[in-house]
């Protein structure tokens, strides 16, 4: 199978920073669009690939948020240790069910089977729909919530319920990350924009060892193979992905953050509900 031409990393890298950043499930959409356009997402390149444009989107995101989190967390020494603690108790909750989870669906689903069969399983189209309209229903739910008035801060309790949200979010494809973390900090009656902040903080802890993973299983899969890997020529391309993912991560971002504030969350959920229906239709047609 040939690399992916110019036109569809510049697509991918749209699809994957709008909907990164948007609580709509990037890798639902990434690998429909994968399919769409008939590229193989085990590929050492396609791999390659997604790891420079989650790059571009997380550099949106710290760009976005950068004037915010020093404002909430650099402030001073006190808000410091707050984030300290709440960020990183969330994030060790997050890696703890995240690897239970992994343990039970390898033990209980896969006969012992490793990181590639799991990938497998939940890159499934028929499981992609049920996780997206899984997320549809919370942020529908979470969406007609008032927002309290006052601005209290996200407590260390708070904070370990959304990283526990987050750890269920890891294994299943189309259970949106943001989604779900920002709907389980509506639920617990917090402000918006903080729990926005917040999610997104984790997302910035969080996503540098899942690139170093997916780096690692791109080193490994060589390994096995012929041991060689020439992605020199894939570098340039992957630069305008990546300010592709980046421009679109961006602009995602501002699309979000207005209508969270405006109290349309509840919208995303309805185009999850959308999506999902479409992935079962394209599981249905044999896509």
């Amino acid at each position: 199978m040939i690399d992916p031409s110019i036109l569809q990393i510049l697509l991918l890298g749209v699809v994957q920073g709008a909907a990164e950043l948007l609580p709509v499930s990037s890798s639902a959409h990434v690998i429909v669009a994968e399919k769409l356009m008939g590229l193989d997402p085990t590929r050492p390149a396609l791999t390659f690939l997604l790891v420079m444009l989650h790059t571009g989107t997380m550099l949106a995101v710290i760009l976005f948020f950068w004037k915010a989190w020093k404002k909430a967390f650099f402030r001073n020494r006190a808000t410091l240790l707050t984030m300290v603690t709440t960020v990183g108790g969330a994030t060790l909750v997050t890696i703890v069910l995240g690897l239970l989870l992994k343990k039970l669906i390898e033990g209980l689903f896969l006969g012992g089977a490793g990181q590639g069969q799991i990938e497998d399983l939940f890159g499934r189209l028929p499981l992609i729909g049920a996780a997206l309209a899984v997320a549809g229903v919370v942020i529908i739910f979470t969406g007609r919530r008032t927002p309290p008035g006052d601005s209290r801060p996200i407590t260390l309790q708070a904070a370990l319920w959304i990283g526990a949200s987050q750890g269920l979010c890891l294994p299943f494809r189309g259970l949106s990350r943001s989604g779900i973390t920002i709907s389980t900090g509506l639920a617990q009656g917090l402000p918006r924009q903080p729990v926005e902040e917040f999610s997104f903080a984790l997302a910035v802890v969080i996503t540098p060892p899942v690139v170093v993973q997916e780096l690692h299983r791109l080193l490994s899969a060589t390994a096995r193979g012929d041991g060689t890997l020439d992605l020199v020529p894939l570098l340039g391309p992957g630069l305008l992905g990546m300010v592709a993912a980046f421009a679109a991560g961006l602009m995602a971002l501002r699309l979000l953050s207005n209508w969270l504030e405006a109290g349309r969350w509840s919208w995303f959920g309805w185009y999850c509900l959308g999506f999902s229906a479409l992935v079962f239709a394209l599981a249905a047609a044999g896509v």
